[in-house]
């Protein structure tokens, strides 16, 4: 079991390079989310690559995020039709955490966003001064989870005071 405090470009090589050795399920939640490129079958792709090859191999995938992405993200997007019906993907216009669950036995939780300069390869020079705390001590790990989970299933949907600002509510809560 771990918990680790990890900073800045820390958090690419330690959060973002482990989620393509996923076996059963990556669940992601931002609140922003670009076109984040990574290294992946050596070479500099889309993170979306990374996905697609999850689903191909069967991995559960949830996106969690606050608002639409931006219209590069759509592009790159559309490049991955396995994605369209098999990744899960939920707005909530109040979420703010940054969590990433693998396998339910590994998480991170931190200020990052699912961009370049917050979890991507950009230069030192350039990212965002980030933090984050990495875990697989299964407490640490069951709780990330449940807060990701409520939200998912939309715990908090029907007495929600942002619901003018929800595009697409959760599980049909108006």
């Amino acid at each position: 079991m771990s918990i680790n405090f990890i900073t800045n470009e820390q958090l690419y090589k330690q959060v973002i390079e482990p989620i393509a050795k996923a076996r059963k399920f990556v669940w992601i939640g931002t609140a922003d989310i670009k076109d984040l490129h990574v290294r992946y079958n050596g070479s500099v792709q889309s993170f979306l690559a990374v996905l697609n090859s999850l689903v191909k191999k069967n991995v559960a995938i949830r996106l969690l995020h606050a608002k639409e992405p931006g219209i590069n993200f759509r592009r790159s997007f559309d490049k991955f039709p396995g994605l369209w019906d098999a990744m899960e993907r939920q707005l909530c216009p109040r979420i703010h955490f940054k969590h990433i669950v693998i396998d339910g036995k590994f998480a991170y939780t931190g200020s990052a966003n699912l961009t370049g300069a917050g979890l991507g390869m950009k230069s030192p020079n350039r990212r965002n001064f980030e933090m984050g705390i990495t875990t697989t001590n299964p407490e640490f790990v069951d709780a990330i989870m449940k807060q990701f989970d409520d939200v998912w299933i939309g715990k908090f949907c029907k007495a929600c005071g942002r619901k003018d600002y929800c595009d697409d509510p959760i599980v049909g809560f108006k």
